[in-house]
Formats: C-alpha cells, structure tokens, sequence
C-alpha cells in the first residue's frame, strides 16, 4: 500500500485546493481495522499535524455527527454516519449500477464469489461484491482496499497501464509479503503483469488468504476513463489452476466484454 502523504496539497502545488478540506479528509482517513479508535495525539501523529490543528478537525468533525469521543479512554471513533458517503456513491455511481446486473447474474450461474474493483493510487477498491455460499472467510467488503501488486484484480488492472504508470505505482508502494506465496519483488510482479497480458486474465493463488485462488480480468469503457476489474474467488480446496481456468474465465471475459460496452464513457 502507498503511505499517507504530508499534505496533498502541498505536493501537488493545487492553488484551488482546500487544505481545510483535504487536513479534515486525512484525520478521517486514520481510522481503520488496525486504528478504530485513536486518541487526540495518535491521529496527530498519524496526520502530520499540530495537537491545536488535529484538535480543531475533531471537534469540527465530531459536531458534524463523524466522529464521536469515548469519555472514559477519550479515544475516538467513527460514526455510522460515515456510512452514508458509501452508501450515497453506491446508489449514484454509473459504474456500480450498470455493472450490478452482469455481476449478479455472473454470482448465480458460477455460485462464486465476483467482486468490482478500481486502481487507487497502489490499492484496489471493492465496489461490489456478490457472495457465493461456498465463501471463504477472508473478511473482504465492498470498501475493502487490499495492494493491487499480489491481487488478482489488481494484476488486471495493472495489466492495462503504461509501463512507467506502474513502475511509479510500485515504486510507491509498500511490497510485502502476506503469505509464504505473495510474489512482492518487483521482478516477480512484472512477471505476472507480462502474463495478464498476454492470456488476457490474471490468476492469483493463496498471496493473500491462504486457500484462496481468483481470477480476474480488466473491464476498460471505450474512451479508457473508467477502468475496472471483475473478479471470481475461489477456494482451492475445490479447483486448482487447470480447472478454474477451464470452467470459469471463458465466461468471466464474455462478462468483462459485456460490461465494457455498457461503461460510461
């Protein structure tokens, strides 16, 4: 994954962005599975800012119904309000919507795990996710963001940009290992790009969650602004390499074509 930066905006040299905004933005974005409830001076740590200055952005954003205080460990806390972001992009997004009865449709006829996913900086993000009865329990949701180097979505996505557009994302990034399979050297990641590339889909076992394989291949709108990836996870516990291959990526490229065509864009 690719670090928090100091300030956006001073990076980019932005003169109309905010850093109000972007300083509020980046005190919520501290909370996380391994942070879910931090003190005033662990999310100034985490943020980069003065305790005046995180102090400031708390109290505005805890009014604002985001964060709310635990008065005995005077820790912090997200709300369900912050929710409603999520779920206001769900019901609005084109990409979302129009991919939703491909991908269902996908989840019933494979009873699979599908998953929609987006490049991020060096991350995926789940956008959708239709569960199979026979799913593992790898603690994945819609939201969820996993390194886009040693996913199947993630090698798709991948797959389809610019040579230096990756090596920049890579170089950025935080390559490590999640199991004794996660191929995290540069090399090794390179390799299985050139791979996507040449069969048109990537396929990832156990580099993540152990058990685990998924395939995965690249969804691109004509214009090629809207890029995404569909997925299908498995465990191997049932298929290994030939057989998931042979029974299910024919019908999750004719998807991924379907889908392309109906992209905005």
């Amino acid at each position: 994954m690719i670090a928090m930066k100091e300030s956006i905006s001073e990076e980019r040299g932005d003169p109309l962005m905010v850093r109000a905004v972007e300083k509020a933005f980046r005190v919520l974005g501290t909370f996380d599975a391994s942070h879910p409830r931090q003190t005033l001076t662990q999310i100034a740590g985490r943020t980069g800012l003065d305790r005046s200055a995180a102090q400031r952005f708390i109290h505005t954003l805890s009014q604002l119904g985001y964060l709310r205080k635990d008065e005995r460990t005077k820790a912090y806390e997200l709300t369900p309000k912050a929710l409603s972001l999520a779920y206001q992009y769900s019901r609005s997004s084109p990409l979302v919507l129009r991919t939703h009865p491909y991908l269902s449709h996908l989840n019933r006829t494979t009873e699979e795990t599908i998953s929609l996913t987006v490049l991020d900086e060096g991350d995926i993000i789940y956008l959708s996710r239709y569960l199979s009865p026979n799913v593992l329990d790898t603690d994945v949701n819609v939201g969820s963001r996993l390194p886009a180097y040693c996913t199947a979505g993630g090698l798709a996505l991948l797959s389809v940009l610019k040579d230096e557009e990756v090596n920049d994302l890579l170089a950025r990034s935080q390559l490590r290992a999640f199991t004794s399979k996660t191929i995290y050297d540069v090399e090794g990641i390179w390799r299985q790009i050139r791979l996507v590339r040449e069969r048109g889909f990537s396929l990832v076992q156990e580099q993540i969650y152990s058990g685990d394989i998924s395939i995965a291949c690249p969804i691109v709108s004509s214009d090629r602004q809207t890029i995404a990836a569909v997925s299908l996870g498995a465990s191997k516990f049932r298929y290994d390499e030939e057989t998931i291959i042979h029974r299910f990526i024919p019908t999750l490229i004719a998807a991924g074509r379907s889908i392309s065509q109906v992209l905005p864009g």
